[in-house]
Protein backbone atom coordinates (compact mmCIF):
# COMPACT_ATOMS: atom_id res chain seq x y z
CA UNK A 1 0.00 0.00 0.00
CA UNK A 2 1.65 3.23 -1.14
CA UNK A 3 0.97 6.11 1.28
CA UNK A 4 3.25 8.88 0.06
CA UNK A 5 4.73 10.23 -3.16
CA UNK A 6 7.95 10.44 -1.17
CA UNK A 7 10.11 7.36 -1.43
CA UNK A 8 8.54 5.23 1.30
CA UNK A 9 5.77 2.70 1.72
CA UNK A 10 3.80 1.63 4.77
CA UNK A 11 3.84 -2.15 4.54
CA UNK A 12 2.10 -4.97 6.37
CA UNK A 13 4.02 -8.10 7.40
CA UNK A 14 2.16 -11.05 5.88
CA UNK A 15 2.93 -13.37 8.81
CA UNK A 16 2.42 -11.10 11.82
CA UNK A 17 0.15 -8.42 10.39
CA UNK A 18 2.45 -5.76 11.89
CA UNK A 19 2.96 -2.50 10.01
CA UNK A 20 6.40 -1.20 9.10
CA UNK A 21 7.95 1.49 6.89
CA UNK A 22 10.03 0.49 3.90
CA UNK A 23 12.24 3.21 2.42
CA UNK A 24 15.53 3.82 0.69
CA UNK A 25 15.86 7.31 2.20
CA UNK A 26 18.75 7.62 4.62
CA UNK A 27 21.05 10.01 6.44
CA UNK A 28 20.26 13.67 7.01
CA UNK A 29 17.42 13.58 4.48
CA UNK A 30 15.57 11.07 6.65
CA UNK A 31 15.78 13.44 9.63
CA UNK A 32 14.35 16.34 7.63
CA UNK A 33 11.15 14.60 6.50
CA UNK A 34 8.41 15.17 9.10
CA UNK A 35 6.46 12.14 7.83
CA UNK A 36 9.44 9.85 8.61
CA UNK A 37 11.54 11.56 11.25
CA UNK A 38 11.62 9.78 14.62
CA UNK A 39 14.60 11.81 15.85
CA UNK A 40 15.97 10.29 19.07
CA UNK A 41 13.51 7.38 18.81
CA UNK A 42 15.38 5.74 15.92
CA UNK A 43 16.68 2.44 17.27
CA UNK A 44 20.35 1.50 17.20
CA UNK A 45 19.64 -0.96 14.40
CA UNK A 46 17.84 1.71 12.36
CA UNK A 47 20.67 4.17 12.96
CA UNK A 48 23.12 1.60 11.62
CA UNK A 49 21.02 0.71 8.57
CA UNK A 50 20.01 4.22 7.57
CA UNK A 51 23.24 6.14 7.97
CA UNK A 52 22.25 7.91 11.17
CA UNK A 53 25.19 6.91 13.38
CA UNK A 54 26.66 10.01 14.96
CA UNK A 55 23.81 12.23 13.72
CA UNK A 56 21.79 11.79 16.92
CA UNK A 57 22.59 11.82 20.66
CA UNK A 58 23.47 8.39 22.01
CA UNK A 59 20.32 7.72 23.98
CA UNK A 60 17.37 6.02 22.25
CA UNK A 61 14.11 7.50 23.54
CA UNK A 62 10.51 6.35 23.46
CA UNK A 63 7.76 8.47 21.98
CA UNK A 64 6.43 9.07 25.49
CA UNK A 65 9.78 10.45 26.65
CA UNK A 66 9.87 12.78 23.66
CA UNK A 67 6.34 13.97 24.45
CA UNK A 68 7.33 14.90 27.99
CA UNK A 69 10.23 17.03 26.73
CA UNK A 70 8.18 18.79 24.05
CA UNK A 71 5.45 19.57 26.58
CA UNK A 72 8.03 21.31 28.77
CA UNK A 73 9.20 23.29 25.72
CA UNK A 74 5.61 24.18 24.81
CA UNK A 75 4.90 25.33 28.38
CA UNK A 76 7.89 27.68 28.37
CA UNK A 77 6.20 30.00 25.87
CA UNK A 78 3.99 32.72 27.30
CA UNK A 79 1.86 33.94 24.38
CA UNK A 80 -0.73 31.89 22.52
CA UNK A 81 0.79 32.87 19.16
CA UNK A 82 4.23 31.68 20.28
CA UNK A 83 2.69 28.37 21.32
CA UNK A 84 0.91 28.10 17.97
CA UNK A 85 4.18 28.72 16.12
CA UNK A 86 6.00 26.16 18.29
CA UNK A 87 3.43 23.44 17.60
CA UNK A 88 3.41 24.12 13.87
CA UNK A 89 7.21 24.03 13.78
CA UNK A 90 7.12 20.71 15.60
CA UNK A 91 4.70 19.39 12.98
CA UNK A 92 7.15 20.52 10.30
CA UNK A 93 9.90 18.45 11.92
CA UNK A 94 8.25 15.35 13.40
CA UNK A 95 4.64 14.64 12.50
CA UNK A 96 4.09 11.67 14.82
CA UNK A 97 5.51 13.50 17.83
CA UNK A 98 3.34 16.53 17.09
CA UNK A 99 0.13 14.50 16.94
CA UNK A 100 0.91 12.46 20.03
CA UNK A 101 1.76 15.57 22.04
CA UNK A 102 -1.47 17.32 21.08
CA UNK A 103 -3.51 14.13 21.51
CA UNK A 104 -2.34 13.83 25.11
CA UNK A 105 -3.14 17.49 25.82
CA UNK A 106 -6.13 17.92 23.50
CA UNK A 107 -8.20 20.22 25.70
CA UNK A 108 -5.24 22.55 26.24
CA UNK A 109 -3.70 22.53 22.78
CA UNK A 110 -6.61 22.26 20.35
CA UNK A 111 -7.60 25.92 20.97
CA UNK A 112 -3.96 26.83 20.23
CA UNK A 113 -3.73 25.11 16.83
CA UNK A 114 -7.43 25.64 15.97
CA UNK A 115 -9.96 28.24 17.07
CA UNK A 116 -9.56 30.79 18.49
CA UNK A 117 -5.76 31.22 18.19
CA UNK A 118 -5.62 30.17 14.54
CA UNK A 119 -7.38 33.48 13.84
CA UNK A 120 -4.32 35.33 15.14
CA UNK A 121 -2.05 33.10 13.06
CA UNK A 122 -4.13 33.83 9.95
CA UNK A 123 -3.66 37.57 10.41
CA UNK A 124 0.09 37.09 10.82
CA UNK A 125 0.48 34.55 8.00
CA UNK A 126 2.62 36.55 5.58
CA UNK A 127 4.79 37.94 8.39
CA UNK A 128 5.28 34.63 10.21
CA UNK A 129 5.54 32.43 7.10
CA UNK A 130 8.03 29.60 7.65
CA UNK A 131 7.05 26.40 5.87
CA UNK A 132 4.72 25.67 2.93
CA UNK A 133 1.95 23.14 3.47
CA UNK A 134 -0.69 21.92 1.05
CA UNK A 135 -1.29 23.33 -2.42
CA UNK A 136 -1.86 26.90 -3.57
CA UNK A 137 -4.07 27.09 -6.66
CA UNK A 138 -4.02 30.54 -8.23
CA UNK A 139 -6.71 31.67 -10.65
CA UNK A 140 -4.02 32.61 -13.19
CA UNK A 141 -2.92 28.98 -13.20
CA UNK A 142 -6.38 27.60 -13.98
CA UNK A 143 -5.04 25.76 -17.04
CA UNK A 144 -2.38 24.04 -14.94
CA UNK A 145 -4.52 22.75 -12.08
CA UNK A 146 -4.02 19.11 -13.04
CA UNK A 147 -0.23 19.57 -13.06
CA UNK A 148 -0.30 21.34 -9.69
CA UNK A 149 -2.39 18.54 -8.16
CA UNK A 150 0.32 16.10 -9.27
CA UNK A 151 2.82 18.00 -7.13
CA UNK A 152 1.10 16.97 -3.90
CA UNK A 153 3.08 14.92 -1.37
CA UNK A 154 0.45 12.25 -0.70
CA UNK A 155 -1.05 10.27 -3.60
CA UNK A 156 -4.00 8.70 -1.78
CA UNK A 157 -6.31 11.44 -0.51
CA UNK A 158 -9.38 10.83 1.65
CA UNK A 159 -10.17 14.34 2.93
CA UNK A 160 -9.60 17.72 1.27
CA UNK A 161 -10.22 21.03 3.03
CA UNK A 162 -10.31 24.04 0.71
CA UNK A 163 -10.78 27.77 1.26
CA UNK A 164 -10.43 31.05 -0.61
CA UNK A 165 -9.92 32.99 2.64
CA UNK A 166 -12.78 35.44 2.11
CA UNK A 167 -14.87 34.67 5.20
CA UNK A 168 -12.38 33.59 7.88
CA UNK A 169 -13.97 33.03 11.32
CA UNK A 170 -15.33 36.37 12.50
CA UNK A 171 -12.49 38.41 10.95
CA UNK A 172 -13.51 38.42 7.29
CA UNK A 173 -11.31 38.53 4.20
CA UNK A 174 -7.79 37.43 5.14
CA UNK A 175 -6.58 36.51 1.66
CA UNK A 176 -3.81 33.96 1.53
CA UNK A 177 -3.60 33.87 5.33
CA UNK A 178 -6.73 31.74 5.12
CA UNK A 179 -4.47 28.77 4.25
CA UNK A 180 -3.89 28.29 7.98
CA UNK A 181 -7.57 27.30 8.30
CA UNK A 182 -7.50 24.15 6.07
CA UNK A 183 -4.19 23.15 7.67
CA UNK A 184 -5.71 23.48 11.16
CA UNK A 185 -8.98 21.78 10.18
CA UNK A 186 -7.11 18.76 8.87
CA UNK A 187 -5.13 18.56 12.10
CA UNK A 188 -8.48 18.33 13.90
CA UNK A 189 -9.67 15.63 11.48
CA UNK A 190 -6.59 13.59 12.40
CA UNK A 191 -6.61 14.32 16.14
CA UNK A 192 -10.33 13.89 16.75
CA UNK A 193 -11.55 11.82 13.81
CA UNK A 194 -8.62 9.49 13.30
CA UNK A 195 -8.07 10.53 9.68
CA UNK A 196 -4.54 9.59 8.63
CA UNK A 197 -2.67 12.88 7.97
CA UNK A 198 -0.86 11.17 5.09
CA UNK A 199 -4.23 10.96 3.35
CA UNK A 200 -5.26 14.61 3.68
CA UNK A 201 -4.75 17.68 1.51
CA UNK A 202 -5.19 21.38 2.41
CA UNK A 203 -5.85 23.64 -0.57
CA UNK A 204 -5.97 27.42 -0.94
CA UNK A 205 -7.73 29.01 -3.93
CA UNK A 206 -6.08 32.38 -4.54
CA UNK A 207 -8.52 34.70 -6.30
CA UNK A 208 -7.19 37.93 -4.80
CA UNK A 209 -8.35 39.85 -1.73
CA UNK A 210 -10.51 42.88 -1.04
CA UNK A 211 -8.69 43.56 2.22
CA UNK A 212 -6.91 46.83 1.48
CA UNK A 213 -4.62 46.46 4.47
CA UNK A 214 -3.28 43.23 2.97
CA UNK A 215 -2.96 44.76 -0.49
CA UNK A 216 -0.85 47.53 1.02
CA UNK A 217 1.33 45.13 3.02
CA UNK A 218 4.74 44.65 1.32
CA UNK A 219 5.02 41.20 2.94
CA UNK A 220 1.69 39.93 1.59
CA UNK A 221 2.26 36.59 -0.20
CA UNK A 222 -0.97 36.21 -2.16
CA UNK A 223 -2.25 37.71 -5.43
CA UNK A 224 -1.96 41.45 -4.89
CA UNK A 225 -5.21 42.57 -6.52
CA UNK A 226 -8.93 42.71 -5.65
CA UNK A 227 -10.95 39.52 -5.88
CA UNK A 228 -11.78 38.52 -9.43
CA UNK A 229 -15.31 39.05 -10.86
CA UNK A 230 -18.01 36.46 -10.18
CA UNK A 231 -18.01 35.06 -13.72
CA UNK A 232 -14.27 34.34 -13.67
CA UNK A 233 -14.49 33.12 -10.08
CA UNK A 234 -17.23 30.61 -10.92
CA UNK A 235 -15.29 29.29 -13.90
CA UNK A 236 -12.23 28.82 -11.69
CA UNK A 237 -14.25 26.99 -9.01
CA UNK A 238 -15.81 24.76 -11.65
CA UNK A 239 -12.42 23.83 -13.09
CA UNK A 240 -11.14 23.15 -9.58
CA UNK A 241 -14.02 20.76 -8.81
CA UNK A 242 -13.54 18.96 -12.13
CA UNK A 243 -9.84 18.50 -11.36
CA UNK A 244 -10.53 17.18 -7.86
CA UNK A 245 -13.23 14.83 -9.10
CA UNK A 246 -10.92 13.47 -11.79
CA UNK A 247 -8.08 12.81 -9.35
CA UNK A 248 -9.93 11.95 -6.12
CA UNK A 249 -13.46 10.78 -7.03
CA UNK A 250 -14.01 9.19 -3.59
CA UNK A 251 -12.59 12.01 -1.46
CA UNK A 252 -14.59 13.99 1.09
CA UNK A 253 -14.48 17.63 -0.07
CA UNK A 254 -14.78 20.10 2.81
CA UNK A 255 -15.45 23.77 1.91
CA UNK A 256 -14.33 26.24 4.58
CA UNK A 257 -14.55 30.00 5.20
CA UNK A 258 -15.89 31.08 1.82
CA UNK A 259 -17.54 34.49 1.59
CA UNK A 260 -21.21 35.09 2.26
CA UNK A 261 -22.03 35.49 -1.43
CA UNK A 262 -20.34 32.23 -2.44
CA UNK A 263 -20.50 29.67 0.39
CA UNK A 264 -24.11 28.57 0.02
CA UNK A 265 -24.30 28.57 -3.75
CA UNK A 266 -21.05 26.59 -4.08
CA UNK A 267 -22.38 23.97 -1.68
CA UNK A 268 -25.72 23.78 -3.47
CA UNK A 269 -24.08 23.49 -6.88
CA UNK A 270 -21.56 20.75 -6.06
CA UNK A 271 -23.03 18.77 -3.16
CA UNK A 272 -24.26 16.10 -5.56
CA UNK A 273 -21.21 16.26 -7.82
CA UNK A 274 -18.92 15.08 -5.05
CA UNK A 275 -19.38 14.16 -1.42
CA UNK A 276 -19.22 17.78 -0.25
CA UNK A 277 -19.58 19.52 3.09
CA UNK A 278 -19.47 23.14 4.23
CA UNK A 279 -18.50 23.34 7.88
CA UNK A 280 -19.59 26.97 8.30
CA UNK A 281 -23.10 26.03 7.19
CA UNK A 282 -23.63 22.35 7.99
CA UNK A 283 -21.06 21.81 10.75
CA UNK A 284 -22.14 24.90 12.67
CA UNK A 285 -25.76 23.87 12.18
CA UNK A 286 -25.14 20.33 13.43
CA UNK A 287 -23.22 21.25 16.59
CA UNK A 288 -25.73 23.99 17.45
CA UNK A 289 -28.63 21.61 16.91
CA UNK A 290 -26.92 19.09 19.22
CA UNK A 291 -26.66 21.73 21.95
CA UNK A 292 -30.30 22.71 21.38
CA UNK A 293 -31.46 19.10 21.64
CA UNK A 294 -29.70 18.87 25.01
CA UNK A 295 -31.15 22.21 26.12
CA UNK A 296 -34.77 21.46 25.19
CA UNK A 297 -34.49 18.21 27.14
CA UNK A 298 -33.71 20.33 30.21
CA UNK A 299 -36.73 22.58 29.53
CA UNK A 300 -39.07 19.58 29.19
CA UNK A 301 -40.47 21.27 26.09
CA UNK A 302 -39.93 19.59 22.70
CA UNK A 303 -38.03 21.51 20.05
CA UNK A 304 -41.19 22.04 18.02
CA UNK A 305 -42.74 23.98 20.92
CA UNK A 306 -40.04 26.68 20.93
CA UNK A 307 -39.89 30.12 19.30
CA UNK A 308 -36.48 30.81 17.79
CA UNK A 309 -34.69 34.06 16.98
CA UNK A 310 -31.44 33.91 15.04
CA UNK A 311 -29.53 37.20 15.07
CA UNK A 312 -27.20 37.22 12.06
CA UNK A 313 -28.59 35.61 8.93
CA UNK A 314 -25.43 34.88 6.97
CA UNK A 315 -24.03 31.46 6.12
CA UNK A 316 -23.80 30.35 9.75
CA UNK A 317 -27.19 31.72 10.80
CA UNK A 318 -29.13 30.26 7.90
CA UNK A 319 -27.12 27.04 8.18
CA UNK A 320 -28.20 26.68 11.80
CA UNK A 321 -31.78 27.45 10.84
CA UNK A 322 -31.73 24.85 8.07
CA UNK A 323 -30.48 22.13 10.42
CA UNK A 324 -33.19 22.94 12.94
CA UNK A 325 -35.81 22.94 10.16
CA UNK A 326 -34.67 19.46 9.10
CA UNK A 327 -35.01 18.31 12.69
CA UNK A 328 -38.48 19.83 13.08
CA UNK A 329 -39.65 18.12 9.89
CA UNK A 330 -38.19 14.87 11.23
CA UNK A 331 -40.33 15.38 14.36
CA UNK A 332 -43.49 15.69 12.27
CA UNK A 333 -43.94 19.34 11.36
CA UNK A 334 -44.66 20.42 7.82
CA UNK A 335 -42.09 22.61 6.10
CA UNK A 336 -44.25 25.70 6.60
CA UNK A 337 -44.82 24.88 10.27
CA UNK A 338 -41.09 24.46 10.74
CA UNK A 339 -40.18 27.81 9.15
CA UNK A 340 -42.94 29.49 11.17
CA UNK A 341 -40.94 28.76 14.34
CA UNK A 342 -38.21 31.21 13.21
CA UNK A 343 -37.55 34.94 13.22
CA UNK A 344 -34.23 35.79 11.54
CA UNK A 345 -32.65 39.20 11.89
CA UNK A 346 -29.82 40.53 9.73
CA UNK A 347 -28.22 43.90 9.07
CA UNK A 348 -31.47 45.42 7.87
CA UNK A 349 -33.50 44.08 10.80
CA UNK A 350 -36.12 41.34 10.81
CA UNK A 351 -36.23 39.51 7.48
CA UNK A 352 -39.45 40.48 5.72
CA UNK A 353 -41.01 39.14 2.53
CA UNK A 354 -40.89 42.51 0.69
CA UNK A 355 -37.11 42.80 1.00
CA UNK A 356 -35.52 42.52 -2.47
CA UNK A 357 -32.05 42.07 -0.92
CA UNK A 358 -32.81 38.69 0.64
CA UNK A 359 -30.49 35.87 -0.36
CA UNK A 360 -31.90 32.55 -1.52
CA UNK A 361 -30.97 31.05 1.85
CA UNK A 362 -32.84 33.81 3.71
CA UNK A 363 -36.05 33.84 1.70
CA UNK A 364 -37.75 30.83 3.38
CA UNK A 365 -37.41 32.60 6.75
CA UNK A 366 -38.93 35.96 5.69
CA UNK A 367 -41.98 36.97 7.72
CA UNK A 368 -45.21 38.44 6.36
CA UNK A 369 -45.76 42.19 6.61
CA UNK A 370 -49.18 41.48 8.12
CA UNK A 371 -47.50 40.00 11.18
CA UNK A 372 -45.85 43.26 12.19
CA UNK A 373 -48.72 45.65 11.46
CA UNK A 374 -49.43 46.27 15.15
CA UNK A 375 -45.81 46.17 16.33
CA UNK A 376 -44.38 49.27 17.96
CA UNK A 377 -40.93 49.63 16.43
CA UNK A 378 -39.68 53.03 17.61
CA UNK A 379 -40.44 54.63 14.24
CA UNK A 380 -38.27 52.11 12.40
CA UNK A 381 -39.55 50.60 9.17
CA UNK A 382 -38.08 47.18 10.00
CA UNK A 383 -38.26 45.64 13.51
CA UNK A 384 -34.96 45.38 15.37
CA UNK A 385 -33.74 42.55 17.58
CA UNK A 386 -35.14 44.29 20.65
CA UNK A 387 -38.51 44.83 18.94
CA UNK A 388 -38.72 41.20 17.88
CA UNK A 389 -37.80 39.86 21.32
CA UNK A 390 -40.45 42.08 22.90
CA UNK A 391 -43.24 40.99 20.55
CA UNK A 392 -42.67 37.27 20.04
CA UNK A 393 -41.20 36.40 23.47
CA UNK A 394 -38.68 33.86 22.14
CA UNK A 395 -37.56 30.83 24.10
CA UNK A 396 -34.37 30.40 22.02
CA UNK A 397 -31.97 33.20 21.01
CA UNK A 398 -28.97 32.42 18.79
CA UNK A 399 -26.30 34.93 17.79
CA UNK A 400 -24.19 34.72 14.62
CA UNK A 401 -23.76 38.45 14.09
CA UNK A 402 -20.19 39.20 15.27
CA UNK A 403 -21.69 42.21 17.07
CA UNK A 404 -20.39 42.30 20.64
CA UNK A 405 -22.96 43.33 23.22
CA UNK A 406 -25.93 42.79 20.89
CA UNK A 407 -27.65 40.65 23.54
CA UNK A 408 -28.24 43.48 25.99
CA UNK A 409 -29.39 43.27 29.59
CA UNK A 410 -32.88 44.36 28.55
CA UNK A 411 -33.14 41.56 25.98
CA UNK A 412 -31.92 38.86 28.38
CA UNK A 413 -34.20 40.08 31.19
CA UNK A 414 -37.19 40.10 28.83
CA UNK A 415 -36.53 36.49 27.84
CA UNK A 416 -36.06 35.39 31.46
CA UNK A 417 -39.29 37.11 32.46
CA UNK A 418 -41.31 35.17 29.90
CA UNK A 419 -39.50 31.81 29.97
CA UNK A 420 -38.51 29.46 32.81
CA UNK A 421 -35.24 28.35 31.18
CA UNK A 422 -34.35 30.63 28.22
CA UNK A 423 -31.87 29.11 25.75
CA UNK A 424 -29.28 31.71 24.77
CA UNK A 425 -26.42 30.91 22.41
CA UNK A 426 -24.05 33.83 21.60
CA UNK A 427 -22.01 31.94 19.00
CA UNK A 428 -19.90 34.61 17.31
CA UNK A 429 -16.15 34.20 17.61
CA UNK A 430 -13.51 35.12 18.52
CA UNK A 431 -14.63 36.00 22.03
CA UNK A 432 -14.40 39.76 21.47
CA UNK A 433 -17.14 39.36 18.84
CA UNK A 434 -19.46 37.45 21.18
CA UNK A 435 -23.00 38.89 21.47
CA UNK A 436 -22.90 38.67 25.28
CA UNK A 437 -20.54 37.42 27.96
CA UNK A 438 -21.76 34.24 29.70
CA UNK A 439 -21.22 35.82 33.12
CA UNK A 440 -23.61 38.64 32.23
CA UNK A 441 -26.20 36.30 30.75
CA UNK A 442 -26.28 34.29 33.98
CA UNK A 443 -26.61 37.40 36.12
CA UNK A 444 -29.27 39.05 33.98
CA UNK A 445 -31.32 35.83 33.73
CA UNK A 446 -30.90 35.08 37.47
CA UNK A 447 -29.13 31.83 36.64
CA UNK A 448 -31.99 30.52 34.50
CA UNK A 449 -30.35 30.67 31.06
CA UNK A 450 -29.03 27.61 29.25
CA UNK A 451 -25.91 28.87 27.50
CA UNK A 452 -23.58 27.73 24.73
CA UNK A 453 -20.95 29.93 23.10
CA UNK A 454 -18.97 29.78 19.89
CA UNK A 455 -15.62 30.20 21.59
CA UNK A 456 -14.26 28.82 24.84
CA UNK A 457 -15.01 30.76 28.03
CA UNK A 458 -13.79 30.01 31.55
CA UNK A 459 -16.23 28.68 34.12
CA UNK A 460 -18.48 31.31 35.70
CA UNK A 461 -19.15 31.48 39.42
CA UNK A 462 -22.83 32.04 40.19
CA UNK A 463 -24.37 31.75 43.65
CA UNK A 464 -21.41 29.79 45.02
CA UNK A 465 -21.48 27.35 42.13
CA UNK A 466 -18.91 27.12 39.34
CA UNK A 467 -20.82 26.91 36.05
CA UNK A 468 -19.04 25.37 33.05
CA UNK A 469 -20.02 26.99 29.75
CA UNK A 470 -20.62 24.71 26.76
CA UNK A 471 -18.77 25.56 23.57
CA UNK A 472 -20.44 24.92 20.22
CA UNK A 473 -17.12 23.87 18.76
CA UNK A 474 -17.38 22.35 15.29
CA UNK A 475 -14.45 20.10 16.22
CA UNK A 476 -16.99 18.03 18.12
CA UNK A 477 -18.89 17.15 14.96
CA UNK A 478 -17.08 17.47 11.61
CA UNK A 479 -14.34 14.86 12.32
CA UNK A 480 -17.01 12.27 13.08
CA UNK A 481 -18.97 13.19 9.95
CA UNK A 482 -15.86 12.77 7.80
CA UNK A 483 -14.96 9.46 9.43
CA UNK A 484 -18.52 8.18 8.95
CA UNK A 485 -18.55 9.15 5.28
CA UNK A 486 -15.26 7.32 4.69
CA UNK A 487 -16.28 4.26 6.71
CA UNK A 488 -19.55 3.90 4.81
CA UNK A 489 -18.04 4.92 1.45
CA UNK A 490 -20.94 7.32 1.09
CA UNK A 491 -21.49 8.96 -2.28
CA UNK A 492 -23.04 12.14 -0.87
CA UNK A 493 -23.73 13.79 2.49
CA UNK A 494 -27.47 14.13 3.14
CA UNK A 495 -29.51 16.18 5.66
CA UNK A 496 -30.47 12.96 7.45
CA UNK A 497 -26.80 12.06 7.89
CA UNK A 498 -26.12 15.47 9.46
CA UNK A 499 -29.19 15.10 11.68
CA UNK A 500 -27.87 11.72 12.79
CA UNK A 501 -24.58 13.41 13.72
CA UNK A 502 -26.37 16.04 15.82
CA UNK A 503 -28.41 13.40 17.67
CA UNK A 504 -25.30 11.32 18.35
CA UNK A 505 -23.46 14.34 19.76
CA UNK A 506 -26.41 15.39 21.94
CA UNK A 507 -26.32 11.99 23.68
CA UNK A 508 -22.95 12.99 25.19
CA UNK A 509 -24.36 16.10 26.87
CA UNK A 510 -23.36 16.30 30.57
CA UNK A 511 -26.63 18.20 31.16
CA UNK A 512 -28.44 14.87 30.93
CA UNK A 513 -27.10 14.15 34.44
CA UNK A 514 -27.42 17.66 35.87
CA UNK A 515 -29.20 20.56 34.17
CA UNK A 516 -26.52 22.98 35.36
CA UNK A 517 -23.72 21.06 33.66
CA UNK A 518 -22.58 21.99 30.11
CA UNK A 519 -24.84 21.20 27.16
CA UNK A 520 -21.96 19.68 25.18
CA UNK A 521 -18.99 17.46 26.11
CA UNK A 522 -15.48 18.80 26.56
CA UNK A 523 -12.90 18.59 23.76
CA UNK A 524 -11.05 15.90 25.70
CA UNK A 525 -13.85 13.50 24.72
CA UNK A 526 -13.66 14.39 21.03
CA UNK A 527 -12.24 11.05 19.85
CA UNK A 528 -14.90 8.98 21.62
CA UNK A 529 -17.61 11.32 20.36
CA UNK A 530 -16.28 11.16 16.78
CA UNK A 531 -16.49 7.37 16.68
CA UNK A 532 -20.13 7.42 17.79
CA UNK A 533 -20.99 10.17 15.32
CA UNK A 534 -19.24 8.23 12.55
CA UNK A 535 -21.31 5.13 13.28
CA UNK A 536 -24.56 7.14 13.26
CA UNK A 537 -23.64 8.94 10.02
CA UNK A 538 -22.57 5.73 8.29
CA UNK A 539 -25.76 3.90 9.27
CA UNK A 540 -27.85 6.83 8.06
CA UNK A 541 -26.04 6.75 4.70
CA UNK A 542 -26.73 3.03 4.36
CA UNK A 543 -30.40 3.49 5.31
CA UNK A 544 -30.75 6.09 2.53
CA UNK A 545 -28.92 3.82 0.07
CA UNK A 546 -26.17 6.43 -0.31
CA UNK A 547 -23.57 3.80 0.58
CA UNK A 548 -23.07 0.05 -0.02
CA UNK A 549 -25.18 -2.17 2.24
CA UNK A 550 -23.22 -3.21 5.35
CA UNK A 551 -24.12 -4.34 8.84
CA UNK A 552 -23.69 -1.98 11.77
CA UNK A 553 -21.09 -4.40 13.17
CA UNK A 554 -19.08 -4.26 9.95
CA UNK A 555 -19.21 -0.46 9.96
CA UNK A 556 -18.09 -0.35 13.58
CA UNK A 557 -15.14 -2.59 12.74
CA UNK A 558 -14.28 -0.47 9.71
CA UNK A 559 -14.31 2.69 11.88
CA UNK A 560 -11.96 0.98 14.29
CA UNK A 561 -9.66 -0.08 11.43
CA UNK A 562 -9.64 3.35 9.79
CA UNK A 563 -9.03 5.27 13.01
CA UNK A 564 -5.43 6.48 12.83
CA UNK A 565 -3.39 7.00 15.97
CA UNK A 566 0.14 8.45 16.13
CA UNK A 567 2.82 5.85 16.77
CA UNK A 568 6.29 5.14 15.45
CA UNK A 569 6.64 2.21 13.07
CA UNK A 570 9.82 0.16 12.64
CA UNK A 571 11.90 0.87 9.52
CA UNK A 572 13.24 -1.59 6.97
CA UNK A 573 15.76 -0.76 4.29
CA UNK A 574 14.59 -0.88 0.69
CA UNK A 575 17.08 -1.32 -2.07
CA UNK A 576 17.56 1.74 -4.25
CA UNK A 577 15.98 1.13 -7.64
CA UNK A 578 18.43 1.44 -10.54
Amino acid sequence: MVTSMLDFNVMCDEQTGALYIETSISGKHLLTLPQLNKSTAFTNEERQSFGLLGKLPNRVETLEEQVRRTYLQFSSYTSHLQKNIYLNNLNDKNQILFYELVRQHLGEMLPIIYTPIVGTAVKRFSHEYRQPRGLYLTHTDENQLADIIKNRSNPEIDVIVVTDGEGVLGIGDQGIGGMDIPVAKLMVYSLCGGINPLRTLPIFLDTGTNNQELLNDPFYLGCRHPRIPTEKYDAFIDKFVQTIQANFPNAFLHWEDFGRANARRILNKYQHTMCSFNDDIQGTGAVTLAALLAAVEVTNQPLQAHRIIIFGAGSAGTGIGDQIVDALKHYGLTEKEAYDRFWLIDRQGLLLENDDALTDAQKPYARSLNEITDWQTNDKLVPSLSDTVKHIQPTILIGCSAQPGAFSQDIIETMALNCDRPIIFPLSNPDEKCEAQPENILQWSHGKALIATGTAFPAVEYQNRLMQIAQCNNALVFPGIGLGVLAAQARFLSPKMILAAAHALSHFSPSRKDSFLPLLPLLGEAQTVAKHIALAVANAAIDEELAPAQSSEDIEQRIHTLFWEPRYLPFKKRAVRP
